[in-house]
């Protein structure tokens, strides 16, 4: 018996996600053109696939786009399954939630939390994740925002979903219609009006029959379209915040008032013409542009006659105002401020009019006017932001700004000055120093010998390489040269690169007279005689009593990151100490913590930034917590005057370096590796439930540090003893690349610099480096004598060995190391600020050869995973803004996803 003919056509997808959360839908043998329009033939809000994503004989579709694909109509003759049994989920996930979002009580499913929906159905986890991302994108296309949705809850769960036009009726269309205020008046009428849908009329009852019922106020001809009218205004007001009462039962019709009036345009107009209500503004309105009330201002010095500005000479300011481009006299302006107009008609002309902002205006003369400001505060203190934005205004439009600021001449050079660090007077190199300043180190000079005579601060925050040291011997010599001051100046470093200090004064100004106060054997007393004294952070702390005793030239704090932990004893010595004049240096002026950027200013000049309680409130607060843009740049407007920051990668600074490379070298963990790495991190997860917030801590950095370790190798992580070089290398692909890497690095003539943070793993590369290839590789550690350090830098920069270990804190600042022409990262810091500073010893001014840098991570582990964290806090530092987001910090459910072994 033969087979009935099927006239049925099955179209086979494959599905797979994109990483935007779209879907991406093929067939294998037939072109998309053809099956597309079978899927969307019930879909109207694509014109039935016309307007469809195709890409590539592909579909992409979005979350909003397959519920309602599916919860619509499908074609009597056209079938869709999967091609495999992911495709074949993904065709079920998308049937089980369209039948969610076309039930009358979604919105009783729906629970939102953090702007996030969360469904209560008793589907699948896969298609409660569809319904949620369908519904926000929904509301997204609608111009609707997460925080409009609770008010617009109770609408949607009376029918109001999913949105779509609300003047559905086939004979009428039902409104509101805003009117402006009737000549000498000054109230707005707002009310419910009703038009054929065939006329372009309103209508609305005459005043006598407003208080009517609905039916009974209609013409004879709309009696029967009561109950709609009825219903539509009721839903209209039911998402109007600025109406407090409504008669559902009779045309509405209200006066309002100016601030009403804008309160109803900010708050209700955008929700209502969102969710497809009819909505009537006059023309002028719609089109009616901000504020063109204009305010001026003009700062100047009571001495006209000076080409500078003195910093401590009263400002004078000058008001101007206009409206429409006509002038108008202060007193016209304090009329418009009392009367609190938000909309003026100036000849046949209507203006919105932001009284709230005109308020502050006027608060801001009188501020200007009783306050006496003077040059520096005007510059550097806490002005109103409407001056501070505006002369940061580096990208100003072509457009008339609402409130301008100007400054006379004088005023004006000494802020771009500051500002743009250019136009400093000339500073005159001194012959004695033996060595030529390159033009970017000559600004360097020129800075900061300007903010020593203005009596200012200064933090040189120069990438690593580009020469603070020199920049700072220059200014020290033209200081001691040219002021004949009666005290040295002093110089605070880390131990580390005290012996770097000595030599490049040595080197290039061996004119000066320096003092080495450092040693067990140092006497407290200071050398009045000499030009310069340099010692350390830890002495500078126990010797702080003798140096407190001196009024330095001037103090500079070599690596000023030292002193960023405010609370500690060291900190607090070291911002005790005076001097004529306070410099910082750091390559980093921010690694962590905005309380750092707090430490280094508070040193340099003492109360800027004012208490470290309101420097919380006003800045770490706003930026670390809510990561506020606006506080970012704020801030970077009141530290800019006082920091000069050039990087290698500034164009203007002609450094012609040769290049870097920065390259991963991924490896995967072994057998013993990933059972260790596994064990490990089932033990932790399982206490982490069980511990207090500050017990958690402690055993997340503690367990990160074992699980670093483990990567390396898992002897380390074992504490084993060290066995013959080759069977090391079998248990650790990362040992055995950094091993092979290295070797070849020294058999080809060339040198490198291998860091790591773990003592152990600098004994085991010794070990194998020796034993493997006949390298004798000298570890630099925090702990080795300083004359054996300098030693060990002179031999390595003189080609003496191959391979030079150092510890990441001790060799991560204050050396040239510019021999080598490889750097490898054996384990990943937490901080790139850290980890950058390890690289630029050799990536620095007299580097000639091309510097490759290697960073080792172990695939699916932790360290894939920082590193995508140090990504991110790479671009908060280029902003010398980090935030205070940190692994212990973190939720339970993402420290799981960052510990979990993704091989």
């Amino acid at each position: 018996m033969t087979q009935p003919l099927s006239i049925t056509k099955d179209f086979s997808l494959k599905i797979n996600t994109t990483e935007n959360g779209y879907f991406h839908l093929t067939t294998s043998s037939t072109p998309v053109e053809q099956w597309v329009p079978n899927l969307y033939i019930d879909h109207r809000e694509s014109f039935f696939g016309l307007t469809a994503q195709l890409e590539d004989n592909a579909l992409i579709a979005s979350p909003v786009e397959l519920v309602e694909l599916f919860s619509g109509k499908t074609h009597p003759f056209v079938t869709f399954s999967g091609v495999n049994e992911d495709s074949r989920e993904w065709l079920q996930t998308f049937k089980e939630a369209a039948n969610v979002w076309g039930s009358p009580d979604l919105w009783d499913q729906l629970q939102l939390k953090d702007n996030t929906f969360e469904v209560n159905a008793p589907i699948e986890e896969k298609a409660k994740a569809l319904i949620s991302n369908a519904v926000t994108q929904k509301l997204y296309q609608a111009g609707l925002a997460m925080e409009d949705v609770p008010a617009l809850i109770p609408f949607f769960q009376e029918g109001g979903w999913p949105i779509k036009s609300q003047t559905t009726h086939p004979n009428v269309l039902v409104a509101l219609r805003l009117s402006e205020p009737e000549a000498l008046d000054d109230t707005w009428l707002l009310e419910t009006v009703v038009r054929g849908k065939k006329s372009s009329v309103y209508w609305t009852p005459a005043f006598r029959k407003k208080s009517l019922p609905i039916k009974d106020a209609l013409p004879d001809k709309w009696n029967e379209f009561s109950h709609f009218i009825e219903e539509i205004q009721t839903k209209m007001f039911s998402l109007i915040s600025s109406i407090d009462s409504l008669n559902p039962e009779s045309f509405f019709s209200s006066t309002l008032s100016d601030e009403e009036v804008r309160v109803f345009l900010r708050d209700d107009l955008v929700k209502l013409q969102a969710l497809g209500f009819e909505i009537v503004l006059p023309a002028w309105l719609k089109a009616v542009k901000e504020t063109k009330m204009r305010v001026k201002t003009i700062a100047k010095t009571a001495n006209t006659y000076k080409t500078t500005a003195g910093l401590n000479e009263i400002l004078q300011f000058n008001w101007s105002f206009s409206l429409n481009g006509q002038e108008i006299s202060s007193e016209d302006f304090q009329r418009l401020v009392n009367e609190n107009r938000s909309y003026i008609q100036a000849g046949n002309e209507w203006f919105r009019i932001d009284a709230a902002w005109m308020h502050e205006i006027r608060e801001l003369m009188k501020k200007s006017e009783d306050e006496n400001w003077t040059v520096k505060e005007l510059l550097f203190r806490e002005i109103p932001e409407e001056m501070a934005l505006m002369l940061d205004d580096d990208d100003q439009s072509d457009e008339d700004p609402l409130f301008q600021f100007e400054m006379q001449k004088s005023l004006q050079t000494l802020m771009e000055q500051l500002s743009e660090k250019k136009g400093f007077p000339a500073v005159e190199v001194s012959p004695s120093l033996l060595t030529t300043l390159r033009p970017y180190q000559q600004l360097g000079l020129e800075w900061l010998v300007f903010m020593r005579n203005e009596q200012f601060g200064a933090c040189l925050a120069d990438d690593m390489g580009l020469g603070k040291t020199v920049q700072l011997i220059s200014y020290l010599l033209h200081v001691h040269e040219s002021e004949k001051r009666q005290t040295p100046s002093l110089i605070i470093c880390p131990t580390s690169v005290l012996g770097n200090w000595q030599k490049e004064l040595a080197k290039f100004a061996p004119s000066l007279k320096v003092q080495t106060h450092y040693g067990s054997a140092r006497t407290k007393e200071i050398d009045m005689t000499a030009d310069v004294v340099i010692t350390t952070f830890g002495t500078a702390m126990q010797d702080v009593e003798s140096l407190e005793e001196v009024t330095w030239s001037s103090i500079t704090l070599d690596e000023a990151q030292n002193i960023k932990n405010m609370h500690t004893k060291q900190s607090r010595a070291i911002r005790k100490l005076a001097g004529a004049h306070h410099i910082a240096l750091t390559g980093t002026p921010v690694e962590n913590r905005l309380s750092e950027l707090w430490s280094i200013f508070d040193f340099i000049h003492k109360g800027y930034l004012g208490s470290f309680r309101k420097f919380q409130e006003n800045y770490i607060a706003p930026i670390e917590r809510d990561n506020s843009d606006a506080t970012k740049h704020k801030l970077r407007i009141k530290i800019q005057p006082f920091l000069l920051r050039r990087t290698k990668q500034d164009p203007e600074l002609l450094l012609n370096l040769p290049e870097k490379l920065e390259q991963r070298e991924y490896c995967a963990l072994t057998t013993e590796q990933a059972a260790l790495y596994e064990s490990l991190i089932q033990e932790t997860v399982s206490k982490l439930d069980t511990l207090t917030g500050f017990e958690k801590k402690g055993l997340i950095l503690k367990m990160l540090s074992k699980l670093k370790q483990l990567c390396n190798h898992p002897a380390l992580y074992l504490k084993e003893p060290f066995d013959d070089a080759e069977d090391m290398l079998e248990r650790s692909e990362k040992l055995a690349q950094i091993v092979t890497l290295a070797g070849e690095i020294a058999a080809r003539g060339e040198q490198c610099l291998i860091f790591t943070q773990y003592i152990g793993m600098g004994h085991l590369l010794q070990h194998c480096l020796t034993e493997l290839y006949d390298v004798d590789a000298p570890f630099l550690t925090g702990s080795m004598p300083k004359n054996q350090r300098d030693h060990l830098v002179e031999a390595f920069q003189a080609k003496e060995f191959p391979v030079f270990l150092l510890s990441l804190k001790a060799g991560g600042t204050g050396l040239n190391l510019t021999a080598a022409s490889h750097v490898l990262h054996a384990d990943r810091w937490w901080n790139p600020a850290v980890e950058n500073q390890a690289t630029d010893r050799a990536y620095r001014i007299g580097q000639t050869n091309f510097v490759h840098v290697h960073k080792f991570i172990t695939i699916g582990t932790i360290e894939e995973k920082i590193d995508k964290l140090l990504v991110e806090k790479q671009a908060l530092s280029e902003e010398l803004i980090h935030s205070s987001q940190w692994i212990t910090e973190m939720s339970d459910a993402d420290i799981k996803d960052l510990l979990t072994l993704s091989i």
